[in-house]
């Protein structure tokens, strides 16, 4: 089977330093401005509205917000790279998924400046871990990252792991499995309404439980 991650929340912890990026960014671009650990918190509080649920635009591709863009932009992700920590087990369960001979690709969406979101894969130490990795937002939208999965590797059962139940809704197929990485910054967003749309759902709270959900998955596969 196919399974595909997310990044941030559900294979690293990229959420809690955040506010610290940007007060290391604002020391790197602007060391001279005044406030900067309130404008670091300010900044912050902007950010997390783009953490929020978007239902219809998210399908579309990214467009930047203008913070988001030059060189203090630029600085921020990379001062985000350098705080982010894996969660427990990510490095091992990619390996053990891999040597139980799965398709371990990464999916998830660009961080508004093209080639960033690789080059925190890379920092985060896990980009070799893939068979394969898929950005989406930019060149593709969600939906068309997912059709070129389908295209490249059949339609064998893929397993979708993402703190971001919301983007399950209206994707997908049905050979289609949808793993909710529960992660706290993002789960504060998630209602009874959003889990409710979501067919073949299966909840984690941490990834080793994710070997379970796959080799159940295994096990009802053979049944059918």
């Amino acid at each position: 089977m196919i399974v595909a991650f997310d990044f941030d929340g559900t294979l690293v912890d990229s959420y809690s330093c955040i506010e610290e990026a940007f007060y290391r960014a604002l020391k790197r671009v602007y060391p001279r401005l005044p406030g900067k650990k309130r404008i670091a918190k300010l900044l912050t509080k902007v950010e997390e509205q783009f953490e929020r649920p978007k239902f219809g635009k998210s399908a579309r591709r990214i467009k930047a917000p203008n913070i988001f863009r030059g060189k203090f932009a630029r600085a921020w992700f990379e001062e985000r790279a350098k705080l982010t920590k894996p969660l427990d087990g990510a490095r091992e369960v990619l390996q053990e998924l891999k040597k139980r001979g799965h398709i371990v690709i990464s999916f998830s969406a660009e961080d508004f400046i093209p080639g960033i979101k690789e080059y925190r894969l890379k920092q985060s130490g896990l980009y070799e871990l893939f068979d394969d990795v898929i950005i989406f937002g930019h060149k593709y939208s969600l939906c068309e990252a997912f059709f070129m999965v389908r295209e490249k590797y059949g339609d064998e059962l893929f397993v979708w792991v993402d703190d971001k139940p919301w983007r399950f809704i209206g994707r997908g197929d049905e050979k289609t499995e949808y793993v909710w990485m529960y992660f706290p910054y993002t789960a504060r967003f998630v209602s009874d309404d959003i889990l409710a749309l979501i067919p073949h759902l299966h909840v984690i709270h941490d990834l080793w439980s994710l070997l379970d959900v796959v080799e159940r998955l295994k096990r009802e596969l053979k049944l059918r």
